[in-house]
Formats: structure tokens, sequence, C-alpha cells
């Protein structure tokens, strides 16, 4: 019994969904190195100490307390304080604006703890309006233009200087970075979370850069 020879069925050619799978696995993949990279970039500058005279000083704000820094702002009050009995620079500048209490900000605490503990007022800007850390460097690079400084020390926490340097870079300023003594994190899973905190603040930051 004779018939019309029946053609082999033909492979359908991958679909659109499955492409699209193994796009978004690329993506996965590349985003988790590109963080990784990040994350070890963050640790590796962590571990450094810049020290070296320059224009001025940069304290990063922490909080307060009542018009009393938190034990994290006074120690790194108290580094920036050594740096500038060392002579490292002749200005030190604090920043950050008032959180939940509007009669204090963040700088003026850190402005009035220096002055008490010894430094001349001539010798002190306060930054008093920044709201995250991005604005305190944008805040910051006015400060130093107007005052004819081009470079500063930037004292922060271990983790938090990487993030500092890159918008401290981008607002045109040339930074050195002295994390305070002993601001790691003890403990391995508090380590991990303040890097990635850190790591996808940079990465918000960027993005919005891109917005």
């Amino acid at each position: 019994m004779s018939g019309a020879a029946t053609k082999p069925a033909l492979k359908e050619p991958p679909s659109n969904r499955h492409w699209l799978a193994w796009f978004c696995v690329l993506a996965v993949v590349g985003f988790l190195v590109y963080l990784a990279v990040i994350c070890a970039e963050i640790v590796r500058t962590s571990t450094g100490d810049q020290m070296r005279s320059a224009d001025a000083i940069v304290v990063f704000g922490a909080a307060e307390y009542s018009g009393r820094p938190s034990p994290v702002y006074r120690a790194r009050l108290d580094h920036a304080f050594e740096l500038f009995q060392r002579g490292v620079a002749p200005v030190v500048i604090t920043t950050g604006g008032a959180a939940s209490d509007p009669s204090y900000s963040e700088g003026g605490v850190g402005h009035n703890y220096l002055l008490h503990r010894g430094i001349s007022d001539t010798a002190l800007i306060a930054e008093t309006q920044a709201s995250d850390t991005a604005e305190s460097a944008q805040r910051v690079a006015v400060i130093l233009r107007a005052n004819h400084m081009r470079n500063c020390i930037a004292v922060s926490d271990a983790y938090h200087v990487f993030r500092i340097r890159k918008l401290l870079q981008h607002e045109g300023v040339q930074v050195f970075l002295s994390p305070r003594p002993d601001s790691r994190p003890r403990s391995t899973w508090q380590r991990g979370e303040a890097v990635l905190r850190e790591a996808f603040s940079y990465l918000l930051w960027k993005v919005d850069l891109t917005g």
C-alpha cells in the first residue's frame, strides 16, 4: 500500500522564553561576580591607612544623642583629633545634618566635641545640612573649593571609606583614607552584613547617577 512519504518533523527553534531564561541566568551571574568584586575591594580598602599631609581632615558623621556623639562617632572624632595633633592637616571638617532631634546636627556635635578637646574654632568647619553620605561628600567638596583646598583625609569606619572615596572622587576631590582603628565588626556574620550593606549602598548610588 503506497502513500505519500511522511517528512520528518522539523525541530522547533528554541523559544524566546528559553533565550530569556538564559539571559536572566547570565545577568544574575554577572551581577553576583560584580558584587563580589565590589565586596573584595571594600575589604581591601578597609585594611589600609593613607595618612599623609593634606589640606583638611574630614570626619563623616554618625549618630548623636542629645548633643553628645555616639560611641562610634566619638571614636571617629578621636581619631581625627589624633591626626590633627600630628600636624597632618590644619583644618578638621565635621559632617552631618540633624536626625530625629532638630536641635542638634551631627556636624555641629562633632565640631563642639573637638572644640572641647582643644582644637581652635578657627581650625574647625562644620557641615550641618547633609542627610546622608553622598550629600555629605557633595557639601564637603563645596567647602573645600570655597576654601581653596584640593585634597583631604577622610575619617570614618573601615568598611565605609571605600564608598566615601568614590563619592569624593566623583566630586573632583583628591582623597586619602584613614579609617578609625578597630572599626571592623568582630564576628564574621557582622562583617559580612556590613560589607554587603556598603556594597549595595554604593551600587544604588551608581544606579542613581545613571538615572
